[in-house]
């Protein structure tokens, strides 16, 4: 898909980044009063609702079964984007490192690397659709799938919203909106006008914008360490971004 402004895909990968990096933030704030499961539903719902009224607002592609089997994309990673990715991943693991709190069950890192799989997965496979499907259509499917799947917690996210503060809703709508709805928006936008390989490995920057937000808007300094595993983040994007 060719594209008269090149730095679109890129800026629009950043918006993502700084979209979910606050979704981290949000949903410590909002997960004082909504368990995970109403939580999950809550964004979803909203986001589907939002994006499924801009859908038809904008018109409807039927899918074909080609479409939504598709999942290899057969593109050949470069010398940076593997050095990159190894650099930025190194990163990743020294803030990983530097924030645990020790304290990690074992359950918990099993579910980690399960969403890891899962996010990784989704966030690439989804780039043969986009050729004729517009990223609204798709992020507002993916939303829609994920709302549905998470009806069964339909009766806490109604009790809980009763009893929940008002701080605590505006995180809920929040992440409905911005980090679901915009931010994976934005990410099939710059998915399907770049290789795959070189957009995902924006994503390493996650981990470093979420720290700085942390910092400023939780007041959690972040220590020396965690402080150099963001820099290797960003010199590892930096390189896959070469030519």
């Amino acid at each position: 898909m060719t594209n008269s402004k090149p730095w679109l895909p890129l800026a629009a990968a950043l918006v993502s980044v700084c979209l979910w990096s606050a979704a981290f933030v949000g949903i410590r704030a909002a997960g004082r009063a909504f368990s995970p499961g109403a939580l999950a539903l809550g964004r979803l719902t909203m986001g589907s609702l939002l994006l499924g009224a801009v859908v038809l607002a904008r018109g409807w592609i039927k899918p074909t079964r080609r479409e939504l089997a598709a999942v290899f994309l057969k593109e050949r990673f470069t010398r940076n984007v593997l050095i990159g990715g190894a650099v930025a991943f190194s990163g990743v693991l020294l803030i990983g490192f530097a924030t645990s709190t020790g304290t990690a069950t074992l359950t918990g890192v099993v579910l980690c690397l399960a969403v890891a799989v899962a996010s990784a997965i989704g966030l690439v496979a989804q780039k043969p659709v986009l050729g004729r499907l517009s990223a609204l259509q798709v992020t507002w499917t993916c939303c829609a799938v994920g709302a549905l799947v998470c009806l069964p917690y339909a009766p806490v996210l109604a009790r809980e919203l009763r009893s929940a503060p008002t701080t605590a809703i505006t995180w809920l709508v929040f992440l409905g909106v911005l980090p679901t709805s915009v931010a994976f928006t934005t990410w099939a936008y710059a998915l399907a006008r770049g290789t795959a390989g070189r957009v995902v490995a924006i994503a390493y920057l996650v981990p470093p914008v979420t720290i700085a937000m942390s910092w400023l808007i939780l007041g959690e300094v972040p220590g020396l360490v965690a402080v150099t595993g963001g820099a290797l983040c960003f010199a590892g994007v930096y390189i896959t971004r070469r030519p």
